[in-house]
């Protein structure tokens, strides 16, 4: 029993931990993309700060991951 809750558990930390970093990643791309096109002079500032957004937005993301493996397999 003690097992299919761990692994229940690592199911649920991992979906929780995802959901989140990937509404942010489209959010951002969607705000990039708007903003390129209002300006797209500014592309190059916009491109680095997106890229820096999404990094961030995805660490988030492998926190989930490291949490789910430390609970599945300890």
């Amino acid at each position: 029993m003690e097992i299919a809750t761990k692994e229940i558990a690592a199911a649920i930390a991992i979906a929780v931990g995802a959901v989140g970093p990937g509404l942010a990643v489209g959010w951002i791309g969607s705000k990039a993309a708007e903003a390129i096109g209002r300006n797209p002079e500014s592309s190059a500032k916009v491109q680095t700060v997106m890229i820096l957004a999404i990094a961030f937005a995805e660490a988030i993301a492998i926190y989930a991951l490291v949490m789910a493996l430390i609970i599945k397999f300890t």
